[in-house]
């Protein structure tokens, strides 16, 4: 099993553990190495090992973060209805699962961190720019996995930050209507 030894997580799980938990709690931009040593139950060298500075620990985050969207996304295709836009449906799924819990608060503190290092979201823009040319070359209506797409990325955007004025069943509501987009295409 990848990055456990006999059942416990590695010392660099347990640091980005530590480090999401902290990032939720007090921010990115009061992150420092010395807190997330501690959290994590290790010397603050054995976290330079893993991570040599704060923009590593940053960016290994956020790669952790969008190795979960992947992942989700891969267990979403084994249940999923074959069918029309099927990228484009495994894809806003994944998505929506963004939103809850602790990926969200995680994902908010990053993004401010990437205010002071735009550097930081370099693999988002690769995820992202990756998706478009998926859903260009596996989409039966291109317009509607594209309108999906965009739809949820901006419903996410809206919750993530905070800034929805979107009731719970509201915003279900929107992600009902992208589902039937997907699955039936834009009318001419």
């Amino acid at each position: 099993m990848t990055g456990h030894v006999r059942g416990r997580k590695s010392s660099r799980e347990r640091i980005l553990d530590a480090a999401a938990e902290l990032v939720s709690g007090i921010g990115s931009g009061r992150l420092t190495l010395d807190a997330v040593a501690e959290r994590a139950g290790l010397s603050k060298g054995g976290l330079l090992y893993n991570f040599p500075t704060k923009e590593a620990l940053l960016q290994a985050m956020i790669q952790r973060l969008v190795d979960e969207v992947s992942a989700e996304r891969e267990a979403l295709r084994a249940q999923a209805e074959r069918g029309r836009n099927l990228e484009a449906r495994l894809c806003t799924a994944a998505l929506l699962k963004l939103r809850k819990g602790r990926t969200k608060e995680v994902a908010n503190g990053l993004l401010a961190a990437s205010a002071e290092n735009s550097r930081l979201l370099d693999p988002v823009r690769a995820v992202i720019k990756a998706t478009l040319e998926n859903l260009k070359a596996t989409s039966d209506d291109l317009d509607a996995a594209l309108v999906g797409w965009l739809a949820i990325e901006g419903l996410n955007s809206l919750v993530m930050h905070d800034l929805s004025p979107f009731s719970e069943e509201e915003h279900e509501r929107v992600v009902q209507a992208v589902n039937r987009l997907l699955s039936n295409g834009i009318a001419e």
